[in-house]
């Protein structure tokens, strides 16, 4: 950019600063009134920006009146919060510059925060992410605890949006805790986005009751703005709960709420969740003017949330069915923009949040340490070898991590022979080549043998809760039998026995089904028959030796070799 063009951009700047102040000249009537009466005043009238606008000039104009660096760093970030977005970032800006006049870190740091909120509420993640680590540079030694956890729960939304659910429920119950006593709003904040982070593990009862509560907290404290966004919240719940009906009445009643305070992101998770209802109850018809509008605010805002992609495969798909390539097409070409937009995002702000945010916690955690072992000499030694620990325990987990992926890769090269090997064999019946158990005749085991076979080819396993009482009465034979005969011929446990052929099952699908390693987690445990995510995961972990993630991973990067 040229020098003409900075100067061109900066006189606009400026131009609209101007014009937005003397839009609202500042009444005789407020010169003298105290920063109190001014800021509740525009708290009142925030609900009409052109009325609380007046009050907000006129604090701002005092603080720069009285040359109060601190006061007018506030006066800008609340007419910060108060204007439009090509305002919002501007008056940002001049809460930063403000704020470093102050030499004080703490201010500075509540500026750079403010800034990132702006951002978040614009949905640029890395942009907003980038200002909370500034943010958290400067907020590191403060004293300022409402700051810090401020800055905690700002952290968690966007740890949510990546998908670190665990990660961000625990910052959250920090927030919770803090905020609960002293500070409503932020306490509630924190409560919804706990409830939707419980939604996101598959926790839905937990949700339930955390939308419960708040809506309970919400007229306790006379915060009712607030219970729109727990109502939404129970909305998503339901559609989980396959509560169609009920999902769709609840995220309609809060979408004019939402659009009220321009909460593009949470509209565009509802009007999803509501086509994604109608078309679990095949409405599909009703369903498509919903998805449209999911599509309009990402054409509109740039915003699309990952769970959310969906919405385009299943727009292709209805329009393969209707013969209409023309939409097809586009649909096609929106969702190759959405996969380029998440994946520039998602690289950006995992990169940002691993090395910079995370690393300049524990750099952090390593000042404070210094500084403890300079105040507390006498325990100098005790100090010393606790950092010590501390850094070989860094060590250890980095050579944990390489050896676990060393590990890793060579399991999926075996897995990966053992499935081209499976490929290539004919399968023969099994027969009885083990000792033969005493308490068990010959005949009886080939039946059961037989009977397990028949079981393992029509897939049976795939139904949910297969206990042993369960096989053997289906089965028609003594239980007892039944274990020992899995035990002796299979060679396992019956729940190892059932849980190795779901995950076999799915390992069989990721090789050589490309849609299927798109799938959460979540929905491959429901494909195999899972009773739970969690037991699905722990399952693949035992069978195959790693996680899910980094098997489908190398499934990719063997699938994209292949194709080169």
């Amino acid at each position: 950019m040229n020098q003409n063009q900075t100067l061109a951009i900066f006189l606009l700047l400026c131009h609209l600063i101007l014009a937005q102040q003397k839009e609202h000249q500042i009444p005789d009537s407020l010169q003298n009134k105290s920063y109190d009466y001014l800021d509740d005043k525009a708290y009142t009238l925030k609900k009409d920006t052109s009325k609380a606008i007046v009050y907000l000039n006129a604090y701002l104009a005092k603080a720069k009146k009285e040359q109060n660096w601190k006061e007018i760093v506030n006066g800008y970030r609340n007419l910060s919060n108060q204007t439009s977005d090509k305002l919002t970032l501007i008056y940002a800006d001049s809460a930063i510059y403000a704020a470093k006049k102050t030499n004080n870190n703490t201010v500075i740091g509540s500026a750079y925060l403010s800034k990132g909120i702006s951002y978040y509420a614009l949905k640029q993640h890395n942009y907003a992410l980038d200002n909370y680590i500034i943010a958290n540079s400067y907020l590191a030694n403060s004293s300022d605890k409402y700051l810090i956890h401020k800055l905690k729960y700002h952290i968690a939304l966007v740890k949510y949006y990546l998908g670190y659910y665990d990660e961000s429920i625990s910052l959250l119950k920090q927030c919770i805790s803090y905020f609960k006593n002293d500070n409503p709003q932020p306490y509630l904040n924190s409560m919804h986005f706990l409830g939707v982070c419980y939604n996101r593990i598959g926790e839905y009862g937990l949700c339930d009751e955390t939308n419960i509560l708040g809506l309970a907290e919400c007229k306790k404290l006379k915060i009712t703005e607030m219970e729109v966004y727990f109502i939404h919240s129970q909305g998503i719940n339901d559609y989980f709960k396959l509560n169609y009906t009920s999902s769709i009445k609840n995220i309609e009643s809060s979408i004019e709420g939402l659009k009220e305070k321009n909460d593009f992101g949470n509209e565009s998770v509802g009007y999803f969740y509501i086509g994604k209802s109608y078309w679990k109850m095949e409405k599909y018809e009703k369903a498509l003017p919903y998805f449209k509008k999911v599509d309009q605010l990402f054409i509109s805002k740039g915003y699309l949330r990952p769970d959310i992609r969906e919405v385009y495969e299943l727009l292709i798909d209805y329009y393969k069915t209707k013969d209409n390539p023309k939409l097809q097409l586009y649909y096609v070409d929106q969702l190759l923009k959405a996969d380029r937009m998440l994946n520039e995002t998602f690289h950006y702000l995992v990169g940002k949040i691993n090395k910079e945010y995370n690393t300049q916690e524990l750099l952090i955690e390593k000042e404070n340490l210094k500084k403890e072992l300079f105040i507390k000499n006498h325990k100098y030694s005790v100090l010393i070898g606790f950092t010590s620990l501390l850094f070989s325990g860094f060590l250890f987990v980095n050579y944990r991590n390489f050896r676990n992926k060393k590990f890793y890769k060579k399991r999926f090269e075996e897995l990966i022979l053992e499935i081209n090997n499976s490929k290539n064999k004919i399968r023969t019946k099994e027969k009885i080549q083990k000792p033969a158990m005493p308490s068990i005749n010959n005949d009886t085991g080939e039946i059961i043998l037989k009977l397990l076979e028949k079981f393992e080819n029509e897939k049976k396993y795939l139904e949910r809760d297969w206990k042993l009482s369960g096989l053997a009465t289906f089965f028609n034979h003594n239980p007892t039998y039944l274990s020992a005969i899995i035990h002796q011929y299979k060679e396992k446990s019956f729940n190892r026995y059932i849980n190795d052929l779901k995950i076999e099952y799915i390992i069989s699908l990721l090789s050589s089904n490309k849609v299927i390693r798109n799938y959460t987690n979540k929905a491959l445990a429901e494909e195999a028959g899972f009773s739970s995510t969690e037991r699905f995961a722990k399952a693949f972990k035992i069978k195959t030796g790693m996680p899910t993630a980094y098997f489908i991973e190398q499934i990719k990067k063997e699938n994209t070799n292949a194709n080169l």
